[in-house]
């Protein structure tokens, strides 16, 4: 007979838990930033968020992938619009407000797009 195993708990980068948090990594808190994190304080971070992560996800700096989304592009749509650094809630604001030739076209591009993969999915 064997032993039954032990069970071992998984871990991740702080890279990956800040990407699945949607926050950026260089963002978080030093301690973050160094250590590994366990599956469970995902969880944890996930469903009662500490006072930096509720401030961080509310304020920002935001990634990419959040900065794409609260805008309603894609990622490359940022790009082709020379946004290439994270950007706070407040300058997400600004550019909406401002609603740049470039949001307009990449909403747009986006918007076909979707239009296009829902049009495809119904077939």
């Amino acid at each position: 007979m064997t032993s039954p195993k032990s069970k071992t708990t998984q871990t991740m980068k702080p890279e990956t838990a800040a990407k699945k948090l949607g926050v950026l990594l260089s963002a978080t808190p030093a301690e973050f930033q160094e250590g590994v994190v366990s599956r469970d304080e995902l969880n944890e971070l996930q469903s009662r968020p500490p006072a930096w992560l509720a401030d961080l996800r509310r304020n920002g700096p935001h990634p990419k992938q959040v900065v794409a989304a609260k805008l309603g592009v894609s990622i490359s749509g940022l790009a082709r619009g020379g946004i290439t650094e994270p950007l706070t809630t407040a300058e997400i604001d600004a550019l909406k407000a401002e609603n740049p030739a470039w949001l307009e076209r990449e909403r747009s591009i986006q918007a076909e797009t979707r239009k296009e993969a829902l049009r495809l999915k119904q077939r």
